[in-house]
């Protein structure tokens, strides 16, 4: 473990980027973050330089990625109807199963060294799920978990009509995280269609837009995601440079 704690976290808004540009971008941000973990290790304490912690903030281009223990037959489309629908496909090195990135989803990528916070990656998931959570109570939104089930759900008490709002996949390595959150905001629910959400075939999908039945300012979602994690995490926030 680091001896030196670093709670500060930079956040970058990437806009709308290509999701293979994300990709690198975010495994550059890992690597570096896990090259400089294993150098500390080889120095003493005071030689040692802190591990710096980013959250980037993006919507993508519309894309189907797959998890490492997805099934492609999770995808209903072949490779001329995703030309048809304008999307991409990607096999990732994320857990968990298919789902879909497009404009007006909120997706969120800590690249994160958890020795400067802590050492849970259940606990990591949860704080993600309850920034989520906290997020849609200041909508009037009740939303919450599914035991057994990732994300953030609507209707997940009663479970009359459960409808996941928010998925989750991660990947972490010595501490160290990327892959993250996809928030739907004003998203095309439409194309969640096309696939086998998370490999979930008996529950919804749905969306900030159509759960209060009108269209949300994507800043100010940003702007409150990013209030809830910084609490969450007891995080410093600090301005890109």
């Amino acid at each position: 473990m680091n001896e030196i704690i670093n709670k500060r976290v930079e956040f970058r808004d990437l806009g709308c980027l290509d999701y293979q540009k994300a990709w690198d971008y975010q495994e550059k941000l890992f690597a570096d973050t896990v090259d400089l973990k294993i150098k500390n290790r080889s120095l003493d304490t005071i030689e040692q330089s802190p591990t710096e912690n980013y959250i980037l903030f993006v919507e993508h281009p519309h894309v189907y990625t797959l998890g490492k223990s997805g099934k492609e037959e999770n995808l209903l489309l072949d490779e001329r109807s995703l030309k048809t629908y304008q999307a991409q496909y990607f096999k990732i090195n994320r857990g968990g199963d298919i789902t879909y990135h497009g404009p007006g989803q909120l997706v969120g990528y800590p690249i994160l060294d958890l020795d400067n916070f802590f050492t849970d990656i259940h606990k990591y998931l949860r704080h993600l799920e309850e920034a989520i959570i906290l997020t849609l109570a200041g909508y009037g939104i009740e939303a919450g978990r599914i035991p057994g089930l990732t994300g953030v759900w609507v209707d997940h008490i009663n479970q009359q009509n459960p409808r996941k709002i928010c998925a989750m996949g991660v990947k972490s390595s010595r501490w160290v995280t990327m892959h993250g959150f996809a928030f739907n905001v004003n998203t095309d629910i439409s194309y969640f269609g096309h696939i086998i959400p998370c490999g979930i075939d008996d529950k919804a999908v749905t969306s900030l837009h159509l759960e209060l039945g009108y269209p949300v300012e994507m800043q100010e979602v940003k702007d409150r995601v990013k209030k809830h994690l910084i609490d969450l995490f007891e995080m410093e926030s600090i301005e890109p440079l």
